[in-house]
């Protein structure tokens, strides 16, 4: 879809086109009401600033749509498929990839109660484990500035593809 089009389409059809990006209602208001947008650098710099204002309690919410770092076929929607081809460096037949993926997911939802989120595109399975091994020694109150981060910058390339 282009930017004309996506600044032509009523609040309910361009809420469900960003929604699938990151489920945060704060967010997808900001985004939708901003338009029109001369520019698509214009409209992320909007979606960039808004996402930088979400709460703690506003990125749990969102992680109940993510699968799991390795479940990348779970779930449905258009939010399931962007994940699933966002998740292209792991591959789900590499055994000790999906072991490692499983006891690292495991040991993340202990440590901090939540799934463990990265933006997965563009990295291999060896980068997703690396920062899986090292954000299990963060801080809790680190833990969720850095997933915030990771969520935001998932929800900006979502945006940016769906809109180029």
């Amino acid at each position: 879809m282009l930017l004309d089009e996506f600044n032509a389409l009523t609040p309910a059809e361009a809420d469900a086109v960003v929604r699938p990006c990151v489920d945060i209602d704060a967010w997808v208001t900001a985004v939708v009401d901003g338009r029109p947008y001369a520019r698509l650098a214009d409209l992320l710099a909007r979606a960039d600033s808004q996402a930088r204002a979400w709460s703690p309690a506003e990125v749990e919410q969102a992680l109940a749509d993510h699968p799991r770092i390795g479940e990348r076929h779970a779930g449905s929607g258009a939010s399931a498929r962007m994940s699933g081809s966002e998740q292209a460096g792991v591959d789900p037949h590499d055994d000790d990839v999906r072991r490692r993926l499983a006891a690292g997911n495991a040991a993340y939802e202990e440590r901090f109660d939540r799934i463990y989120l990265v933006r997965a595109a563009g990295r291999s399975a060896d980068e997703i484990l690396a920062l899986l091994e090292e954000r299990l020694t963060n801080d809790p109150d680190i833990e969720i500035a850095v997933t915030s981060g990771e969520l935001r910058e998932i929800a900006l390339l979502r945006l940016e593809g769906l809109l180029s």
